[in-house]
């Protein structure tokens, strides 16, 4: 019997050199069976923090609690509501970021952090992204990074200046030119793709995309039967392979045809 509803599994782990935890994940689901025939939906966030001492983890955590509540209030409360007069989805993905970016500069000043969301509502995900954590979406086909890193090694591959495979040891692979909380306004990229029955999302920090390539990261998660299965499968790895930075991974499955 086909699932009919968003499954998903979250994992954060310190990893294996660091003495505290920048990164912030957030999942919400919702689902309901009523005469109102509601799509399922869902929201979820990976933030991944930078900054001396706790900054870092201040910072991420504001992210995700600011987006979120964005979000809530101005996605999910009228779509309950039945709310006619409701702000497109990708404006309040737009506005919910650059929200996220005047907090975290009044509130963390010494601090940044990356932001990757997405609101799944039905077949479709809006997705908001400043940084390089990453958002896959998988299917038996394979793994598509769907949101482009925001870094130097990044635009040195656009210009033709580098290889991918120059990128993976480049002295300045960690480098990012665009963030939460740099200046006072951020751009944000801001998209939706469509989402196939049975695919899969995967929100993840730079710490699990360092050590797994995408053919990888898709195989893994295909291949467990739950999404929090392949979480704890792809921090292990992660840990496994040096786990010298924060790990966090999010996995969202949709539902079959």
């Amino acid at each position: 019997m086909p699932i009919t509803h968003l499954i998903y599994g979250q994992a954060s782990d310190v990893g294996m050199l660091r003495e505290n935890n920048q990164d912030s994940i957030l999942s919400l689901s919702l689902m309901s069976r009523s005469a109102d025939q509601r799509p399922n939906s869902g929201l979820f966030i990976v933030a991944d923090g930078a900054g001396g001492h706790n900054d870092g983890e201040k910072a991420s955590a504001l992210a995700i609690s600011v987006f979120a509540a964005q979000v809530m209030s101005q996605i999910y409360l009228p779509f309950l509501a039945d709310d006619d007069d409701r702000t497109p989805i990708i404006e309040v993905m737009g506005a919910a970021a650059q929200k996220v970016n005047e907090e975290v500069v009044k509130k963390v000043p010494d601090s940044a952090t990356t932001l990757t969301a997405v609101t799944v509502i039905g077949g479709l995900a809006y997705v908001a992204h400043v940084g390089d954590s990453r958002c896959y979406l998988i299917t038996q086909s394979g793994a598509e990074q769907i949101t482009t890193d925001h870094s130097l090694v990044q635009r040195l591959i656009e210009l033709g200046q580098i290889t991918e495979a120059e990128a993976l040891d480049h002295q300045q692979r960690n480098i990012l030119y665009r963030v939460i909380g740099q200046s006072e306004t951020v751009e944000v990229d801001i998209f939706t793709r469509r989402l196939p029955p049975d695919s899969r999302l995967l929100l993840c920090c730079d710490g699990l995309w360092n050590y797994l390539s995408s053919e990888e990261i898709g195989e893994i998660v295909m291949s467990y039967e739950t999404p929090q299965e392949a979480c704890d499968k792809l921090v292990e790895l992660a840990n496994e392979l040096g786990g010298s930075d924060n790990i966090s991974v999010i996995v969202v499955k949709m539902p079959g045809s």
